[in-house]
């Protein structure tokens, strides 16, 4: 376990009253806190290492290309992904779905395919293919929930169609706090042949991440929900499917050669990172994940899971209180 008082200092805002009492934030399904070394990491690189990435060959340049670079492969780690080709930096989880959104549905679906996603999603993983569904004539079906916000497995597969091109699926709940099998659930969508979509962004800051072991063709989480900067995601697709799909959006740094005639586009990852990235908020992100490997997924679970009993038994004794999504006695974070 950790020290609770100790790693409150890690957070300065946490040093405020609000209503004169010290402040307790417990918000962080919606945006963390940050941890003073991330703070400071990403103040020193704009006062000493402020040079645009991949652009230019001055020392400075040169310094903040590696340390962007070396975010990426931070991330690589931190999610087990094979290689850093595999890691497309994004502004965020809603970014990340929605690039997929985009590029898959360009280039692998036609009017009626079917795209399957559930009942608990959050707007950016509905939204995000809705608007595809106007645009191109795609059907957006939703798989139910139980009465204590569970999938039935039975459920995903009664749903499954020849026209099912691709699953989109939080891997937990934002709302309910339900974990849902995505292994079991990725291996039912690759047997009929089907790529899944994994929304991290409530997963990748609570328990360790393994795409390679949960085999999702892709996976999207935020900077800002691990206590890193805002305005940087991460998308990890497989390099099959990345190859595969066109780029999201134009402009420098994706494009290898451009003439008035055809522009042909830069390798992974960049094909997918047009224009200049934030590689202030990549290193912030790094150090995000520094932070957190620093204190241990098991600790950060540990109390994580006794707030989450208390809390529970406490709302049990209101009279009239009713608790959607899994209770009690299944709650597993």
């Amino acid at each position: 376990m950790f020290n609770v008082t100790k790693v409150r200092e890690d957070f300065p805002i946490l040093s405020r009253e609000v209503y004169g009492k010290p402040l307790v934030y417990l918000d962080n399904a919606a945006t963390t806190q940050k941890p003073l070394c991330v703070l400071d990491a990403m103040r020193d690189e704009y006062l000493n290492v402020n040079a645009n990435v991949h652009r230019g060959v001055h020392y400075l340049s040169q310094q903040a290309t590696d340390l962007h670079e070396a975010a990426r492969e931070k991330v690589r780690q931190f999610i087990n992904a094979a290689k850093t080709e595999e890691i497309v930096f994004t502004r965020g989880t809603t970014e990340a779905i929605n690039l997929v959104a985009s590029s898959f549905c360009e280039s692998q679906m036609k009017e009626g395919d079917e795209v399957l996603v559930t009942e608990m999603e959050h707007h950016s993983n509905i939204v995000s293919w809705q608007l595809q569904a106007m645009k191109r004539g795609i059907i957006v079906k939703h798989i139910p929930i139980t009465d204590d916000g569970r999938l039935n497995l039975e459920s995903i597969t009664n749903h499954l169609t020849p026209n099912t091109k691709l699953i989109s699926i939080a891997h937990v709940s934002n709302v309910l706090g339900t974990v849902n099998p995505v292994e079991e659930i990725i291996k039912i969508a690759h047997e009929h042949g089907i790529p899944v979509l994994v929304d991290g962004a409530q997963s990748a800051p609570h328990f360790k991440v393994d795409v390679q072991a949960m085999d999702c063709d892709f996976f999207a989480f935020s900077g800002h929900k691990m206590y890193g900067p805002t305005g940087i995601g991460v998308l990890y697709g497989k390099e099959e499917w990345l190859e595969k799909l066109p780029p999201y959006q134009g402009g420098g740094e994706m494009i290898d050669k451009v003439t008035w005639e055809k522009t042909t586009f830069e390798r992974l990852p960049f094909k997918f990172e047009a224009g200049t990235p934030d590689y202030i908020a990549t290193h912030g992100l790094a150090k995000a994940i520094e932070y957190i490997d620093s204190i241990g997924f098991d600790a950060i679970q540990k109390h994580e899971q006794e707030l989450t009993r208390y809390c529970m038994e406490q709302l049990m004794t209101i009279d009239g209180m009713k608790i959607y999504g899994p209770q009690l006695s299944t709650f597993n974070c």
